[in-house]
């Protein structure tokens, strides 16, 4: 993932919620005895008198057993509780300066009340346990200053609170009707009404409205920012600070829906060829619309109608030369239809010349290692599709004649050989659809999602034919893909927001004139500026009717770096009223381990879609759907954690399936390689205790049914799933040997996506460390052996370090030793073959030349000619690209490669450490009966090792070709050195015989 620096971060309440710990929504608790202008002072001791509901237990005696927060639990069984009034008892403890106890409770005979497995979390006052539901109120209070609901002539409102913004597990109505006294603080204990919502009726006398705040019972309140809310008699929600007066029971099945959604409009038809894409602006519906009915009329087949999710479509394969005629109609989720659009018409031409479409190589991901390029900035193959942006002289690029854009498909393509001459049979390519931000070369700000970025084509250098010329030569592509966000300038075919950015003296450089007819495709030059950047589509100097942004055009406090004052509306952000709900969230993150870190924007270049919703699901499918269509392998997946698990495991990771089944069949689809970045930046198990936020919890599917509703489901899953906590999550055997014995793994919960390695990658600063943390976690994922394992990326390097990873060669050579014999699927982000840019700051953004960064371009590393005759094996190779393949690093890997090539052990492989001592030392195994095989190794890694309990038999050194026979079930080995190793694999005869050495002694595998 790349987050561009450009511009500054503008959340307006992020200072004050840092300061208060809390969202800009909660404050200070308000005074009980009148507006909410000061926070309550504690009393030199604390108390709590606790009340516990009777009636669903009918035990003999009650005992409260607790512990002051930070103090000491009492002896079981406890305090023996009182009875307080009917159904309920009490007891009242003392503190002391604790704000809190925790506590559970049991009848003294051995039966309890733990709150299934977790105590119960009390604060201070007065506090009731009902059936596992906390609240904050005396349930046998008949009158005083507690005015709480009783049976009156007077007026009463009703108010139910959302608490779906605060998420509360109890909540507290501080109240009092006017001309009248405060409840005490906390107040008055809410109901659940339904999900999201509780409620409290009040009897307000002969007041007509009452002053309220709301709060948890622990300190945190809501008090509408200081001004306590107003509430009327009568029936009253509040949301999100929105107070509405006469309301519906929000807890009330909405009546049927019989509204149709209105005529879809501006409705388009472009052919290209033999295709036509179909465009038009989104109905509008009194609950939304689920999808449009596409109807296509002309040529020899007749009548077509197509279901699509987006305003996009995309009709491919027409005749020649023919007429077509379309009409849309908008359906919503009840089944209410439009009528028919106005029809829409276009004429194919005749069919041009392509390549034929890729087909998926369709194997076990496994045996592939991996190298990843940034392809903008690994080689340049033509020129003419360079651009540099509006950033390029201001970035340093410029001087150093280095583009951003610099290399592309047709680079990449000349050297495929030398990718497989390291010995690689996949590569990891950075995004290629079409980008808009300005420093976008990365490829993960996607405008146009349907559109391959033209300056990554060439002639006779398509992304199809980079697909089919990597497949020629039996290598993988890998397609990095983006599902949370698209650029701040939106998703072409979903919704681009108008921008009205203020075009004054200050800004004419950036905001071209309006030119007709022009649009951006990132690499087109407007003849009248000289630039592919156009910005002419982006700025008015008038606020246009029907404008949603707020204070338009009205100057800010801040300035951009160049110092210039930014106006309100100068950029898309989410809360300005530019997104639509329905396609992108319209809040910041707040909280990185929070639950708005997946449904927040992450950075302004960021535009964060509303993945729940159905219009953003199908664009974002449709669009994948193409790529997959034209044969790629697999994809990583960006910014995975940032989209809740339920929405992968309905919509995109089914989708995803469900496509290259339908195209390719059931194998290729088994073996369609997901990945995601998962960025649990952190050195322990579970990051930071939150197993939504970490990696392998993506690797599961759902344990239990949630809404039908997607955004009702992430909620719920989320608070599921922390409510359980890291203690109850699913394990797997699937990586580990069972003894010496491989078992066939249990992928029946497999969400089908796989995860980088995340925490290998974090501790990679030593070997032996990542080694360690690394199997410490393998019980937690679906199966480990399918995770990606890389040092650095084009993100990071280990221990969240923003450098190019610079441990030296010994060290890097003792990674890659682990790496490739280790269980997962290495991998290497191009040039650290040679040690390119080592201890290089890894991006700078638009602030210093690229040529500094670890992104620097590597093509000079590459010129020449090299031919592979094979994986791992070069058979010819001139100027500067020889001098690169001949670095000790590249023999070592190229090695490596051959002799995981050799073990299928080695690339499929369970692994245990069960009778082994050493430091990275471990057995692994893999066995096929359908194929005939079987192979078991014994690897250690720098240190001597000894393994006993090992099947006897006579095992070979694929390093060495050293030959040792087993009687005795044990076999010792000497350290063989740093970034060295040993893999004495077990002769089985036929084609299971024992490879022997593999390769020639090199500068580290000797």
């Amino acid at each position: 993932m790349k987050r561009s620096p450009h511009l500054r971060l503008r959340r307006p309440l992020a200072a004050a919620a840092a300061a208060a710990g809390l969202l800009g929504l909660l404050t200070a608790a308000p005074d009980p005895a009148g507006p909410s202008s000061a926070v309550p002072v504690a009393a030199a001791e604390n108390t709590a008198t606790v009340f516990y509901y009777t009636k669903t237990r009918d035990w003999s005696a009650y005992n409260l057993h607790y512990a002051p927060d930070g103090g000491s639990w009492t002896a079981v069984p406890g305090v023996r509780m009182e009875a307080a009034c009917t159904d309920w008892v009490k007891k009242t403890v003392s503190l002391g300066s604790s704000s809190g106890l925790a506590a559970t409770f049991n009848n003294g005979s051995g039966v309890w009340d733990n709150n299934s497995g977790k105590n119960y979390a009390l604060g201070t006052g007065t506090i009731t346990v009902k059936d596992g539901v906390v609240a904050h109120s005396d349930p046998c209070a008949g009158t005083g200053t507690d005015p709480g609901p009783s049976p009156g002539t007077g007026n009463n409102a009703t108010v139910y609170y959302s608490t779906t913004t605060v998420g509360w597990s109890t909540t507290n109505l501080h109240y009092r009707p006017t001309g009248g006294s405060w409840t005490t603080v906390p107040g008055v204990g809410m109901e659940a009404a339904c999900t999201g919502w509780v409620k409290r009726s009040v009897d307000l006398g002969a007041a007509t409205e009452m002053q309220a705040a709301f709060n948890n019972g622990n300190g945190v309140w809501d008090n509408n920012n200081g001004s306590d809310y107003l509430i009327p008699a009568g029936v009253t929600t509040v949301k999100d600070r929105k107070v509405t007066k006469d309301a519906a029971d929000p807890c009330v099945a909405e009546p049927p829906d019989t509204e149709a959604p209105t005529v879809p409009t501006a409705v388009k038809a472009d052919a290209d060829g033999v295709s036509v894409v179909l465009t038009w602006e989104p109905s509008s519906d009194n609950r939304g619309v689920t999808k449009y009915q596409v109807t296509r009329t002309g040529g020899s087949k007749g009548t077509m109608v197509s279901d699509v999710g987006s305003t996009v479509f995309s009709d491919a394969g027409l005749e020649e030369k023919t007429a077509y005629s379309y009409t849309v109609r908008a359906v919503d989720a009840a089944g209410n239809t439009s009528a028919p659009s106005t029809a829409a018409k276009a004429t194919t031409g005749t069919r041009p010349t392509a390549p034929a479409t890729g087909k998926p190589l369709g194997t076990d991901p496994r045996k592939d290692p991996i190298y990843f390029v940034l392809t903008a900035r690994f080689n340049d193959g033509d020129a003419s599709n360079n651009r540099g942006g509006n950033q390029d002289v201001k970035s340093g690029n410029a001087a150093n004649n280095d583009p951003m854009f610099r290399g592309d498909f047709k680079g990449l393509v000349n050297k495929l050989d030398y990718v497989k001459g390291l010995g690689f049979s996949a590569i990891w390519i950075t995004p290629v659809v079409l980008n808009r931000s300005d420093y976008d070369y990365h490829g993960y700000h996607g405008y146009d999602f349907y559109k391959v970025d033209p300056r990554l084509e060439s002639a006779g250098a398509s992304y199809q034919d980079l697909i089919n010329a990597a497949h020629a030569k039996g290598m993988k592509i890998y397609q990095d893909v983006v599902y949370n966000h698209s650029s701040r300038w939106g998703a072409k075919g979903l919704y681009t927001p108008t921008v009205y950015g203020v075009r004054d003296s200050q800004w004419s450089w950036y905001y071209d004139e309006k030119k007709e007819g022009f649009a951006y495709d990132g690499l087109t030059i407007d003849p009248k500026t000289g630039k592919s950047y156009y910005n002419g589509d982006l700025w008015s100097t008038e606020e246009p009717a029907g404008n949603t942004c707020v204070d338009w055009g009205k100057p800010t406090q801040y300035t951009s770096p160049e110092g210039y004052r930014i106006y309100n509306c100068q950029w898309p952000n989410p809360t300005s009223g530019m997104f639509p709900k329905a396609y992108y969230h319209n809040c910041w993150l707040g909280n990185w381990e929070g639950e708005d870190s997946r449904s927040c924007w992450l950075h302004d270049d960021l535009a964060d879609f509303n993945t729940e919703s159905a219009p953003v699901q199908n664009y974002l499918i449709g669009a994948y759907n193409k790529y997959i269509d034209m044969g790629v392998d697999g994809f990583r997946i960006d910014t995975a954690v940032h989209i809740p698990r339920t929405t992968w495991n309905r919509r995109f990771l089914p989708a995803i399936q469900e496509r290259v089944t339908q195209q390719f069949g059931a194998e290729a689809a088994k073996n369609f390689f997901v990945f995601g970045e998962v960025g649990a930046f952190v050195n322990d198990k579970w990051n930071r205790g939150s197993v939504n936020h970490s990696a392998q919890f993506f690797t599961w599917k759902e344990r239990k049914e949630y809404d039908a509703d997607d955004t009702k489901a992430a909620l719920e899953m989320y608070d599921h799933e922390e409510k359980l906590g890291t203690g109850a999550q699913p394990t797997s055997t699937n990586s580990f040997l069972d003894g010496n014995a491989y078992h066939t793994p249990d992928h029946s919960k497999f969400s089908g996506m796989n995860v980088i390695d995340m925490r290998m990658h974090m501790n990679f600063g030593d070997a032996n460390n990542a080694y360690n943390n690394g199997k410490d976690s393998d019980d937690s994922y679906n199966d480990a052996t399918y995770n990606v394992v890389y040092v650095d990326s084009h993100d990071y390097g280990p221990n969240k370090s923003g450098e190019r990873y610079a441990g030296g060669t010994d060290a890097w050579a003792e990674n890659m030793a682990l790496m490739w014999t280790f269980r997962g699927i290495p991998t290497l982000y191009y040039g650290s073959e040679v040690e390119f840019q080592a201890g290089k700051k890894i991006d700078c953004g638009p602030s210093c030349p690229l040529a500094t960064t670890g992104r620097a371009y590597y093509g000079d590393r590459l010129a020449g000619t090299v031919e592979a005759s094979d994986f791992g094996k070069v058979s010819s190779a001139t100027g500067e690209v020889a001098n690169t393949l001949s670095k000790p690093l590249v023999k070592h890997v190229q090695r490596l490669n051959d002799i995981r090539r050799a073990v299928p052990a080695l690339q499929m492989g369970q692994y245990s450490t069960e009778g082994i001592t050493g430091g990275m030392a471990y057995k692994r195994r893999y066995t096929d009966a359908a194929s005939g095989v079987d192979s078991f190794a014994l690897v250690t890694v720098t240190g001597a090792a000894t393994y006993t309990g090992v099947p006897n038999g006579t095992y070979k050194d694929a390093v060495t070709g050293d030959t040792q026979v087993v009687a005795n079930g044990r076999l010792t080995v000497a350290a063989p050195g740093k970034g060295n190793m040993r893999v004495y694999v077990l002769d089985l005869g036929g084609r299971n015989a024992a490879p022997g050495k593999v390769g020639a002694a090199g500068p580290y595998l000797k």
